[in-house]
């Protein structure tokens, strides 16, 4: 098949027909606020609970691929700001099938992710608020964040601002408070020194694996920015600040966070997955109200997610619309809002909200299984493009050239043998074993549809 078909389709079809209503504000705090997700409030209490203090290695190692997985995505994203981020890119660089298979699985991950992120904010908001139904509270947000999505890009953008700001607010404020402690320096509280250091890695290699294997999905969410960028007021220098800083923001809240609470709470403390590391390590510093407090903070991060995976999902497969994969329809345009394909992200959403309830042991497991592994099947195709993509850049258009990857294709390639290394892990671990197959065989199965469409239009062409 003649690259032509592959390398000419212009990312500037996205920017004609979506607004470019946010503004580097916008785009700068969704790119700090991106990196504080739900899963490091949530999810990394069975991580310290498996991996002990070593948790912060793990962190620091799923860290160091997210940041070269940024670096491969931003290079390509400055030189090519397109809405379909690295499904246009995979379709530029390998070919229609690619940006297909990518696209599509990315679409049902953010999808499903909704729909998650939906039932935690309702659980929490009916702890506050006993007797009234959880599927009410989700389906309040949806029609919040489906509608803040529906009316104008700006919206989004005011909406994730402010999240961030809150949660980094929080986060910096909960690191502040720990390094005062273990300086030994805030008032009431004595310095617990390297005492819970001492059993670095309680549980062994086993326990650091199934700790990294949590931190890596932690990381999820920081590829809406490079999808924000293209209806941004200026993609390149929006998308360039993102990823020249990831680094800082990644080592800071991530593993700096772990450090600070392994060494304030002992890690096999019951608190730490019960009511979660960060309230632990609040009420073992006497803080009144840190429960509470917290579960605002993580209510705060739920919502966030919702609301940027609304607008990820939409503008995902409104790019791929464009490129004639998916229903017309998704790609219809009012207002700068591609606001069918946010309606569809959104009813997808809310229909695994009610699998959850319908359907918990079978359907709904089998969703949440197919999505375990997608995050690094997309990963894959980053690397992948960007080795083909920056030869091709470096030849024809060097100028494009805005952000460069280090050390290329070296660090790609390290960046390829580590997710390699982690499709492993996952193949060793019962738990994850059953999601990387699941998550396989809808990849193999997305990538069968779009090789034969991808055919079927050579032949129409």
């Amino acid at each position: 098949m003649p690259s032509s078909t592959t390398t000419e389709t212009p990312p500037s079809r996205d920017d004609v027909s979506l607004s470019h209503g946010l503004k580097q504000r916008h785009l700068s705090m969704i790119a700090l606020g991106g990196v504080i997700g739900a899963g490091l409030f949530v999810g990394s209490g069975a991580g310290i609970a498996a991996a002990g203090p070593s948790i912060v290695v793990a962190y620091a190692l799923s860290g160091l691929l997210v940041m070269l997985v940024m670096r491969m995505l931003g290079e390509m994203s400055a030189a090519y700001p397109s809405s379909g981020s690295f499904s246009a890119h995979a379709e530029r660089a390998i070919g229609p099938w690619a940006g297909f298979t990518a696209g599509w699985a990315f679409w049902v991950l953010l999808c499903t992710a909704v729909g998650l992120e939906g039932i935690g904010a309702a659980e929490i908001v009916s702890g506050w608020l006993p007797g009234t139904p959880e599927w009410a509270w989700v389906a309040l947000f949806m029609v919040v964040f489906c509608g803040t999505n529906l009316a104008a890009v700006k919206n989004f953008g005011e909406f994730e601002f402010w999240f961030a700001a809150l949660k980094v607010g929080a986060i910096t404020l909960f690191l502040v408070l720990g390094v005062l402690a273990i300086a030994g320096v805030l008032p009431g509280t004595d310095s617990p020194g390297a005492s819970h250091l001492t059993d670095f890695m309680p549980n062994g290699g086993e326990g650091l694996v199934i700790g990294l294997l949590a931190s890596v999905f932690a990381y999820g969410g920081l590829e809406t920015v490079t999808i924000a960028a293209a209806e941004s007021e200026n993609p390149v220098k929006g998308v360039a600040s993102a990823v020249r800083t990831a680094m800082w923001r990644i080592a800071l809240f991530y593993v700096g966070s772990m450090a600070v609470i392994v060494t304030l709470v002992p890690w096999d403390s019951k608190e730490v997955v019960e009511k979660g590391p960060y309230v632990a390590a609040l009420d073992e510093l006497g803080i009144p109200g840190a429960g509470q407090l917290m579960n605002v903070v993580v209510l705060v991060a739920l919502l966030s997610a919702m609301n940027a995976n609304v607008y990820g999902a939409s503008r995902i497969a409104y790019s791929l619309v464009e490129r004639g994969q998916g229903p017309k329809v998704l790609g219809r345009v009012s207002g700068g809002v591609p606001r069918i394909a946010v309606l569809a992200s959104s009813v997808f959403g809310f229909l695994c909200v009610l699998l959850s309830y319908w359907r918990p042991d079978d359907v709904f497991a089998w969703l949440l299984n197919m999505i375990g592994a997608v995050i690094l099947v997309v990963w894959i195709f980053i690397a992948v493009s960007q080795l083909r993509l920056r030869r091709r850049l470096e030849r024809e258009a060097p100028e494009k050239l805005v952000v460069r990857m280090w050390l290329f294709p070296w660090l790609t390639w390290v960046a390829l043998a580590g997710m390699a290394a982690v499709f492993v892990l996952m193949a060793r671990e019962p738990d994850t074993r059953v999601q990387l197959y699941s998550t396989g065989g809808m990849t193999l199965a997305l990538a069968a549809v779009g090789y034969a469409w991808q055919k079927a239009r050579a032949t129409k062409g």
